[in-house]
């Protein structure tokens, strides 16, 4: 009987197989890569904005607390974009006639909100609080870094399931005390690793990993 396949076919065969897995687990290192990368995260992306607002110059320069403009972040699940009212306690008097804050006063005069275009923003399958991470000493650098230092706002962390349970998972690695929360130069006076799980202890957090926590 004749052969059928010519010499090498098995070489062949097996060239193939390994060139098929080849392919597969590259294109899954890359599509692992791409979700991770800074093009989907949109971390260090600086989007436009209606107003150009700094929080280097109203935090890290005049000092003002994230709670005066956030005034939410204590009791409420979202932080808050604050309304226009909030800038013009101090814009009355300060800048009031500057043609960069026009759409501030318009939106004052015809009480119209501002359309910020959202930087941290969490999918709708996702529940966040903020309230409830503040009352157990998340401070807000853990998640959006030194805004005092940033001119314009940008996102520092991926916000991406993995990174959200690197705190679930080890809460004592980010808890600092509550009344230093919005301290965004705040550095541990002791080692947190004896810090950490003392406040946990005492703030009574847990390591909170079940889907529900997140996705309900």
């Amino acid at each position: 009987m004749s052969q059928i396949f010519p010499p090498g076919s098995n070489s062949l065969a097996k060239l193939s197989v390994v060139a098929a897995l080849t392919i597969v687990v590259g294109l899954l290192g890359v599509l692992w890569y791409s979700e991770r990368s800074d093009y989907v995260t949109e971390v260090s992306v600086i989007r436009p904005q209606p107003i150009p607002f700094s929080h280097k110059h109203h935090v890290g320069e005049e000092g003002i607390d994230c709670r005066y403009c956030h005034y939410t972040v204590e009791k409420s699940a979202v932080a808050g974009v604050p309304p226009v009212s909030v800038c013009m306690n101090c814009h009355r008097q300060i800048w009031a006639d500057n043609p960069m804050l026009a759409p501030v006063r318009d939106a004052y005069r015809t009480g119209r909100p501002i359309e910020w275009v959202r930087v941290h923003d969490n999918p709708d399958f996702v529940y966040f609080n903020h309230s409830i991470h503040v009352a157990k000493g998340v401070g807000c650098v853990t998640c959006h870094g030194r805004v005092d230092q940033m001119p314009l706002m940008y996102r520092v962390n991926t916000l991406q399931m993995q990174w959200c349970l690197s705190c679930h998972r080890n809460p004592e690695r980010f808890v600092r005390p509550k009344d230093k929360v919005t301290a965004m130069d705040w550095k541990p006076t002791e080692d947190q690793s004896v810090m950490g799980p003392r406040l946990v202890r005492e703030y009574h957090i847990q390591k909170l990993t079940n889907c529900y926590v997140c996705h309900r």
